[in-house]
């Protein structure tokens, strides 16, 4: 499910699915993608947190466009201890990459991979994203 902001609407609330990932879009390229992110961070319960919430970072590809400085969004990920992923829509490889990226990481935070947890695979990927 899709969602340009949150909270999301309360209508509806019981027909909701179980929400097992939250990846928030941040656009390099618009100051309005992070000032829209920052705005619906509040509405996620902390506990969320832990491992099931991601920042995405898309347009890194064209760093001449950039309207969000990057420090900015690692401060985000750093601060809401979550990891921020990178991409470049405009290339087919890196987009479907991404994409089965996300897929392994919404069956991990979905409970659908034994052994690994949602906490366990976002802090090595907060920890690779440190090296």
């Amino acid at each position: 499910h899709l969602t340009t902001s949150l909270p999301l609407p309360s209508e509806k609330h019981h027909l909701r699915p179980k929400i097992d990932l939250i990846v928030f879009l941040i656009d390099i390229k618009s100051k309005y993608s992070l000032q829209n992110v920052e705005a619906s961070l509040p509405h996620v319960n902390a506990s969320f947190f832990l491992g099931k919430v991601y920042f995405l970072v898309t347009g890194v590809g064209r760093v001449d466009c950039c309207s969000v400085e990057m420090n900015a969004v690692w401060k985000l990920g750093e601060a809401y201890h979550s990891p921020v992923l990178l991409c470049e829509l405009e290339l087919e490889g890196v987009r479907s990459a991404t994409a089965q990226r996300l897929l392994r990481i919404l069956e991990i935070c979905a409970g659908h991979v034994p052994g690994v947890s949602a906490l366990s695979f976002s802090s090595l990927m907060r920890n690779s994203a440190d090296d």
